[in-house]
């Protein structure tokens, strides 16, 4: 049987950006709120869950120049998570570790969509 590796599916990636926007709301639920992680927690919210969104309307996409458009923002939302994720560590020195993970799923789904970007324009 082989595996995913040499075997993608369609929805694996619409799957792992679901899960992500998933994650991230679970993880900004646990969050404390105050001053400093109110809209930090509201923007990293916002990116985190926009990638899937993004990458099911590329999927849907009218065109290559829509596809191309919908693809570069999920790239653009997953560089933002990082930068989010970033300053959420910064300000809840007690939840580094939990951000470093996320920060992990994000950089590698930026990898992924950096590639289908430039995939994309060959």
């Amino acid at each position: 049987m082989p595996n995913q590796a040499q075997n993608p599916k369609k929805y694996d990636l619409e799957e792992r950006t679901s899960k992500f926007g998933v994650d991230i709301i679970l993880f900004a639920q646990s969050l404390p709120q105050n001053p400093i992680n109110s809209p930090l927690i509201t923007q990293l919210i916002r990116a985190g869950t926009s990638i899937g969104a993004n990458y099911m309307e590329a999927d849907a996409a009218e065109s290559k120049k829509d596809f191309q458009h919908k693809i570069g923002i999920c790239k653009k939302e997953s560089k933002e998570s990082l930068h989010w994720l970033r300053m959420i560590a910064a300000a809840s020195q007690n939840r580094k570790e939990e951000c470093r993970t996320y920060w992990k799923e994000a950089h590698e789904l930026l990898l992924i969509f950096s590639s289908i970007v430039k995939k994309s324009r060959e």
